[in-house]
């Protein structure tokens, strides 16, 4: 099988994640898709990780209904304006027409709220943070394609209220502290910061901020978003506490959704080559395969003795093992099979290795081989699932940087785009009265402004002007194409 992720990314992305065995998307119902048991091991991990790092930070694991009543998705308008062509509705029961309408949720605000109005009632409650992990369900009517867009997705969503509007925008900067902590520190996906333009936002927030990665064929892939809700659903599902004051008031809300379907696209798309996966040590099913190289002056039992020796060693230190012994298929073949499926480490034993109490071990990343004394790999392990995080991170930097080219004009813009190529220009503003400018570079070009970074301040020249209509530029944004 060959691969050419540069030159045909969506054929590449295709082919990796079916053959890779992550899903299967042959079951019969448009935009849902079975998880495969490779793929699944991943997303746990993912989940794994992230969960922990919420609770770290105080946050409550719940879990809600499935579905949500309509009075519930009514209460807040702008919400339910944007969220109704998306919604699948449970109408029976059986054959018994219901006598109120269900909705599959497609977000959780409106069921988390309705029990927030009874769990907060003082401010001895607050602040009050829980998520959950789940999937959610969006009638998608664009072309649908596995873990980047579908009509079931995984992911976690977090809904936090708080006394003050204070304490809220700390809670949303936390947000994006766990989305660095996870995303970059664990799996190595550099991404950028933005505050979404206001006509962009989730509806129902005040302010969304979301962390967009790079995919290879330059589109933007949002794998996180943080929003201040302000005391919009506070007030429109009566959440009200009781402060020291002897006063009731409404809290300050955010909510977080780290989308686990996406960072899981991102995280094959962004490391994996023309090989097949790769995957950060952390999160992969087996993180080390073990690989007998017979010949004819070994006897094939002693060699898989020894091989047991190592594996028993290996995962006496609790890594994930896997000795590969089927003497009916070769180790080039093996080696094809374990590299496409993207597991970090895999050790070669032969003769040679035996006879030095030594194991040689290549990494997938590299395919750099070094052998390596039995006595020394448990500490050489160590370095290397390192080694290799920090590889993976690093050249995906330096991949996102290379993509990102300066515009003056919405001609370059344009020129950008159609490269494939991320575009940074000055512009008007990300508040409303910059919308019909957004939305010409969408019209002409299909291409959004994804917002304004917030991890560093870029403030354009004094003279500066907006690329689309020439008034005097407020910001520098980053435009590019989305999935």
């Amino acid at each position: 099988m060959k691969l050419d992720k540069r030159s045909d990314f969506s054929e590449w992305y295709n082919t990796v994640i079916r053959e890779a065995e992550i899903i299967d998307d042959r079951y019969n119902v448009k935009g849902f898709v079975v998880h495969r048991p490779w793929g699944m091991r991943i997303i746990k991990a993912v989940y794994k990780i992230y969960e922990e790092a919420l609770e770290k930070r105080g946050h409550e694991p719940v879990l809600f209904p499935t579905v949500i009543p309509e009075e519930n998705l009514r209460r807040e308008e702008e919400h339910v304006e944007y969220f109704k062509a998306e919604v699948f509705w449970v109408t029976h029961g059986a054959d018994k027409l219901l006598p109120r309408k269900l909705a599959l949720r497609p977000t959780s605000e409106t069921a988390f709220y309705y029990m927030y109005s009874y769990w907060i009632r003082s401010y001895r409650d607050l602040p009050f943070k829980a998520y959950q992990s789940c999937s959610v369900f969006r009638y998608e009517t664009k072309a649908t394609k596995p873990l980047l867009r579908g009509r079931e997705f995984l992911w976690i969503e977090a809904h936090d209220a708080f006394p003050t509007p204070e304490d809220a925008y700390r809670q949303v900067r936390e947000d994006m502290e766990i989305a660095r902590e996870v995303i970059y520190g664990r799996l190595a996906i550099p991404f950028i910061f933005f505050q979404r333009p206001q006509w962009d936002k989730f509806r129902g927030a005040e302010y969304t901020f979301a962390a967009d990665c790079l995919m290879p064929d330059g589109r933007f892939n949002q794998i996180a978003s943080t929003h201040y809700l302000g005391q919009r659903f506070a007030k429109a599902f009566n959440i009200k506490f009781l402060d020291k004051d002897g006063v009731w008031k409404y809290p300050y809300q955010t909510c977080y959704g780290p989308g686990i379907w996406r960072i899981l696209a991102a995280l094959i798309s962004i490391h994996g080559d023309d090989h097949g996966l790769i995957l950060p040590f952390d999160v992969a099913p087996i993180q080390i395969v073990i690989i007998p190289i017979p010949s004819k002056d070994v006897e094939y039992d002693s060699l898989i003795s020894y091989c047991r020796i190592v594996e028993d060693q290996l995962r006496s230190r609790g890594y994930r093992v896997k000795l590969d012994s089927d003497p009916e298929v070769t180790p080039g073949a093996k080696f094809y099979f374990w590299e496409f499926r993207g597991v970090p480490l895999r050790i070669e034993v032969g003769l040679k290795e035996m006879v030095n109490r030594s194991v040689t071990i290549c990494r997938r990343d590299t395919f750099e081989r070094i052998e390596v004394d039995l006595e020394k790999l448990q500490s050489t392990i160590e370095d290397l699932a390192r080694m290799i995080l920090e590889n993976l991170r690093s050249r995906a930097e330096r991949d996102l940087e290379s993509r990102i080219v300066e515009a003056s004009s919405i001609e370059e813009v344009g020129e950008a785009v159609s490269k494939g190529t991320v575009a940074r220009a000055p512009f008007c503003s990300i508040d409303y009265d910059g919308e019909s400018c957004g939305e010409k570079l969408k019209e002409i070009y299909s291409a959004e402004v994804r917002g304004v970074r917030i991890d560093i301040e870029e403030k354009p020249p004094e003279k500066a002007t907006c690329i689309v209509c020439g008034r005097p530029a407020k910001h520098y944004v980053y435009i590019g194409k989305s999935y």
